[in-house]
């Protein structure tokens, strides 16, 4: 592969400067004649994007990063390790390769992996950087991978699992979210790709219409709406071949700095769940935003043993501590109207923490109500109860 190698004193210079603004760095580029500043400020640049991102990669100083809009689109290294977690098997093939993120955690359960890629200087760069990471079992196939595996006898040629992440942006460059507006058409060629593999699994926006896509993909077997610190940051799809029940759908709320939290339920579940509605008691529940992209809105009532607060506010109550909730949990100090004498006792250094659920108030509007700032110790959910009254629950987070 002819990946652009750096020289030890490039290395070093990206090391060096890895906190520098690059836009100054450009402006310094008389000062270091012998060195392309060009190159070495967009290795910059991307380490700074995948510093928090990729913090594995970000610490190899050998490897090298391609263009800053593939390191925005690629996984993070948490959810790639989740996703690793999910697929074993003989042989994966990657049809949308890109920055190598994905097939490089992926391929670790594999005893052999296919990275597919139309950009070849892409490829070769990846290609390199599998070098440094010690990864000897990957194969690389250039061009596109639907025209490859139209070209394939299928007889000959068999994969353990297929995974793709489907390209989302359209050709003038603006961001598409459905399956079927990517590239490649995961909806079109669903029984292609049925022919070389009984697993399918599908990396999608977490901007997508979940019900839509389910309409549309065929033997799905499980979709997992995954959220990392609270921020939905993909679905994922495993089709199985002749599977004809519904899917298991799983919540996975991943966090940087504590366990993962997790909740799986078919869609009859939710749609039959009577939710019990009540006034906040001791302990207050607001669901992980996975919980809610998923249509997990009267579950977390049957499976915690928990009230809603009201049918469309999507906040849950307990007199008993549920520990297993997937969310953020609290202890219920007082529950009052939106008034700043009410409130105040509760408040030190004029600071609080301000959520709203369906309320009629932006944030900002409360705070220049209560006059306080954003921060401290105290929790305030600005909500409406099942009567139509407009309360405010104030917290503090549950200490273990």
């Amino acid at each position: 592969m002819n990946a652009p190698l750096f020289s030890p004193e490039e290395i070093q210079f990206i090391q060096e400067h890895l906190n520098d603004e690059p836009s100054k760095l450009m402006l310094q580029a008389r000062r270091y004649p012998h060195l392309p500043i060009a190159k070495l400020v967009q290795q910059i640049q991307a380490r700074q994007k995948a510093q928090h991102k990729l913090p594995d990669w970000y610490a190899n100083a050998n490897l090298i990063f391609p263009a800053n809009l593939s390191v925005e689109q690629c996984s993070s290294q948490v959810t790639a390790q989740f996703k690793a977690s999910l697929i074993q098997g003989e042989s994966l093939a990657d049809l949308t390769g890109g920055m190598g993120v994905d097939t490089a955690y992926l391929a670790q359960g594999f005893q052999k992996a296919f990275h597919f890629e139309q950009n070849q200087e892409l490829q070769e760069i990846v290609a390199y950087n599998f070098e440094q990471l010690g990864l000897k079992h990957i194969a690389f196939v250039g061009g596109n991978s639907v025209e490859w595996l139209n070209a394939q006898a299928v007889a000959q040629t068999h994969f353990s699992w297929i995974y793709l992440d489907p390209h989302r942006r359209d050709e003038a460059g603006g961001k598409v979210f459905a399956l079927s507006d990517c590239e490649p058409d995961v909806v079109k060629y669903q029984d292609l790709l049925f022919q070389f593999s009984e697993n399918i699994l599908i990396k999608a926006s977490p901007m997508l219409d979940l019900d839509q896509s389910v309409r549309e993909l065929k033997c799905i077997k499980q979709i997992w709406v995954i959220s990392l610190d609270n921020e939905v940051k993909e679905v994922l799809f495993h089709l199985k071949s002749n599977h004809s029940e519904a899917p298991v759908i799983t919540c996975v709320a991943l966090y940087k700095n504590q366990d993962t939290q997790t909740l799986s339920f078919y869609k009859e579940e939710e749609a039959q769940t009577a939710p019990s509605i009540g006034q906040p008691t001791r302990y207050l529940y607001e669901p992980n935003v996975a919980l809610l992209k998923a249509g997990a809105f009267k579950l977390p009532c049957s499976h915690y043993g928990l009230q809603k607060i009201a049918p469309h506010s999507h906040l849950y109550t307990s007199a008993v501590f549920q520990p297993d909730f997937i969310g953020r949990s609290f202890e219920v100090l007082a529950v009052c109207k939106l008034d700043k004498k009410a409130i105040a006792p509760f408040i030190s250094n004029n600071q609080a923490n301000i959520t709203i659920r369906n309320f009629p108030l932006t944030v900002k509007q409360i705070r220049e109500k209560l006059k306080i700032q954003e921060g401290g110790n105290t929790y305030l959910f600005a909500t409406t109860d099942a009567q139509g009254q407009k309360i405010v629950i104030v917290c503090q987070k549950v200490t273990s």
